[in-house]
């Protein structure tokens, strides 16, 4: 799970002192989180957010589900791109919701 965050250092410290969290930096954009109960991260951004959790799948082939998914009537939003960790994109299911599918497999 992937949520958005204006401050990354606020936002370490709020979820360590509220819930013992972990955090390893990715740069200065990204932190992600562990002993949490879940895997996920905070993405660093300047905009007003609004829907500030991304859902972030899983796939060893990411070309071959891109393929699947534009085909089932989802839209990429954000095509593949590489980040620490490997890569992924971004879609639009029918009803508008965005997630993602990320792949640790080049």
């Amino acid at each position: 799970m992937e949520f958005k965050a204006i401050d990354l250092e606020e936002i370490k410290r709020f979820y360590t002192e509220c819930f013992g969290w972990s955090f390893t930096d990715y740069g200065p954009t990204y932190t992600a989180f562990s002993n949490s109960g879940l895997e996920g991260g905070f993405e660093k951004t300047q905009e007003m957010i609004t829907n500030g959790v991304l859902v972030v799948l899983y796939s060893e082939n990411l070309e071959e589900i891109k393929k699947v998914i534009a085909m089932a009537g989802g839209q990429i939003s954000k095509d593949i791109f590489s980040f620490p960790g490997g890569r992924r994109f971004h879609f639009l299911d029918p009803s508008g919701n965005e997630l993602a599918i990320w792949s640790d497999k080049v």
